[in-house]
This record gives C-alpha cells, structure tokens and sequence, in this order.
C-alpha cells in the first residue's frame, strides 16, 4: 500500500486527488494533508482520511484543528509545508498547491528519495535550476505535461523533433484588444472546459498559464524553447503532441478530467480501471480544432518564451510578478491587461544572476514584489 501526502488538499487537484483514492482505498492511504486557509474543509478530510500529519497556513486554523485532534501532528505556515516534505513514510507527494510556496516541500521530498506528482508548474518555474541537478522522479499531474510524458514513451528523446501543448484558448478567445480592455474579474474566472481555482483559471484567461507551462516543459523534458510549441485547441480533447524526427505525431486524448493525469502519477507505471473517468467518444464530438495562439494580444505566452529563454533569475520574476498581479486584479485594483504591462515592466528592469539556492529564490520574488508595489503606487 502506497502512503500519499497532499499539498494544497482542499483545492480543485486535491480534491480530484482524493477522489482517485478513493477508488483505490486497497492501494492507496493519505499519509499528510495540508491546506491553506480553508481549514474547515480540512477537518472534514482528516475525520474521513484520518492522516498523521497536517500543516495549515493560518493560526486561526491551527487552533482549531489542534482543539478537534489530539493525535495527530499539526504543522504551520511555510515551514508546515516543508516538514510535511520530510516525511519518511510518503511514498508520493502530490503537490496541488498554487504559487511558488511548495518549492522547498518538493526539494525535500525529492532529497528523500520519493515520487512527486507535480501539479504546481510553478516549481520548476522558480527551481528548475536547482531541481534538474537533482535526482529525481517527477511524475506530471498538469493534463499537457501528463500526456506528453506518456507520448514520448513511443520514442526516444533524441528522435524529438517538438513537443506541442495544447490550450483551450480560454474565456476570451477570439476577443480584440478592445474587448479585452473592461474585462471583468467574473468574465475571467468563467473558465469553458475546466474548473479550476481562481488563480490558474485566471492565468488560463491569461494565456500565462500556458507560458509557465512552456518553462515547466523545458525543465521537464529538457528541451530547447524553440521546440516547445503552442496551438490553441478550445476543445480540450487532445492534452498534448509529440512530434518526431520521422514527421509522426504521437498525441494523448481524453475527455477534460483531471482525474486522469492525477491516477497516472499515482499508478505509474501501471494503468487501472475508474469508473469515475468519462470515456472520450471522438464520434459523438464530432470535430477538433487547432489554430495559433494570438501572441500580440496574449502577451503573457510571448513574455513567457523571452523568460524562459532569458534563463537565470528571469522565470523567478515572471512566475512572481504574475502571481502578485493576478491577486491586484481579482482584488479589482488594476485591469485585465495591465497584468500584461507589469509583468514587462518588472522584467526590463530585472539584471539576471545564476541560480544556486532556494534562498536567492525568495530574494528574487521579494523585490520583485517590492517592485511591483513601487510602480503601482506611483501610477
């Protein structure tokens, strides 16, 4: 029986994580469980998972899951993340929580030799310098990443001609730049194929999210930004391709589930049966479509390739400035495309430097925040 961690529990991806494990509760038990803010939700999933550990982020959370459980390990904040990192009994650590909080949880995990099943692309945005050299199993629970590591499993890495991810497009797809400019926090969060959280539904409107996903690509497969391509593709059907050296194009399909990815991670190497997935009738959809992304109006997939192919400290500030930005706007304190001018903006003014330690990481993202807030307030 393999023994579970899960970061970031009460989320969309925890949730569904939960779900696939309780389809598996023979295989399968929850070891740890963390959550942010939403701490009465996780009372209920210790009652019915009845885990060791759990971290929480907030002291009003603490108290009360520390009032309703007395034998169980209670962690806190940031460190909570890391401690539960550290757990020798994990087999699989399911990162599900947004933003780049769950690096250090990861790094340990890693250093202890144990499987990561990576929904958070923004850890190897900020760490993929340092996570690379390491030894590692990193299984993909992003549905794009997910299918094109099981597409390249029909080819060798040097027969990779592209690799090609697939977008939906969207909310806004097909929008001109002045539709685009009163775009309200509710248009944004009206994802049409997924649901999500707000942050990456909103990076999803964004098309940033499908920039992060380029720079986790590279990390992952470790292949060149030129040959990371986008198409936008609004029906969802096709996760991702991968294009060999011969002109064949292996692609994984399937209905938008992120039940599946998530089982593959846990699975790996085996396939299992789940009644709870929907199986994909390509008759009864009838039709796929595919079309480049608009990058003028997207800026935020064009700024991600510059970024990425910036290297260095540059997907740190972009991956930070991003996250900081996209809280101002669901707060309603700047535009839907200011998003866009900031994040250029505190990347012209960014002076690159290598990337060694988690410690840089943070002082990288604290400017970048400070940054932010200067040219926002003198605005």
């Amino acid at each position: 029986m393999k023994k579970i961690a899960i970061l970031g529990a009460t989320g969309s991806i925890g949730k569904n994580g939960l779900k696939v494990i309780d389809q598996f509760k023979d295989k399968f038990e929850i070891i740890a469980l963390s959550a942010n803010k939403n701490y009465k939700l996780l009372i209920e999933q210790i009652k019915k998972y009845k885990p060791k550990y759990v971290s929480i982020g907030t002291e009003e959370g603490y108290k009360a899951i520390k009032k309703e459980f007395s034998n169980i390990e209670i962690f806190i904040g940031e460190s909570g993340l890391k401690k539960i990192g550290q757990i020798d009994e994990m087999d699989i650590l399911l990162t599900a929580v947004s933003g780049s909080i769950g690096i250090e949880s990861t790094i340990e995990a890693i250093k202890n030799g144990k499987r990561i099943a990576l929904a958070n692309k923004e850890t190897l945005v900020a760490a993929g310098d340092i996570i690379t050299k390491m030894d590692r199993e990193i299984l993909p629970v992003d549905s794009e990443h997910s299918a094109i590591f099981q597409s390249l499993k029909s080819g060798k890495n040097k027969e990779v001609e592209n690799i090609i991810l697939t977008a939906s497009g969207g909310p806004f797809r097909g929008y001109t730049l002045n539709e685009l400019k009163n775009i309200s926090v509710e248009q944004a969060l009206k994802h049409p194929n997924w649901k999500m959280g707000s942050k990456i539904t909103i990076d999803s409107a964004t098309l940033v999210n499908k920039g992060l996903e380029v720079i986790e690509a590279h990390y992952l497969f470790n292949v060149d930004y030129d040959k990371i391509k986008v198409l936008v593709h609004p029906e969802s059907i096709v996760h991702s391709m991968v294009e060999f050296k011969d002109s064949s194009v292996i692609a994984q399909m399937g209905m938008p589930d992120m039940k599946l990815p998530i089982q593959y991670a846990f699975t790996y190497p085996d396939r299992m049966s789940n009644v709870e997935l929907p199986k994909l009738n390509l008759g009864k959809i009838g039709k796929l479509t595919f079309e480049e992304p608009n990058l003028e109006l997207f800026k935020g997939l064009k700024l991600a390739y510059e970024a990425g192919k910036n290297g260095n400290g540059y997907p740190i500030v972009f991956n930070m400035a991003n996250e900081e930005l996209v809280k101002l706007f669901l707060d309603r304190k700047i535009k839907f495309l200011e998003i866009y001018d900031y994040i250029e903006e505190v990347l012209n003014q960014f002076n690159s430097e290598k990337i060694e330690t988690v410690e840089q990481i943070k002082h990288i993202e604290k400017i970048t925040k400070e940054k932010l807030r200067r040219m926002i307030n003198e605005k």
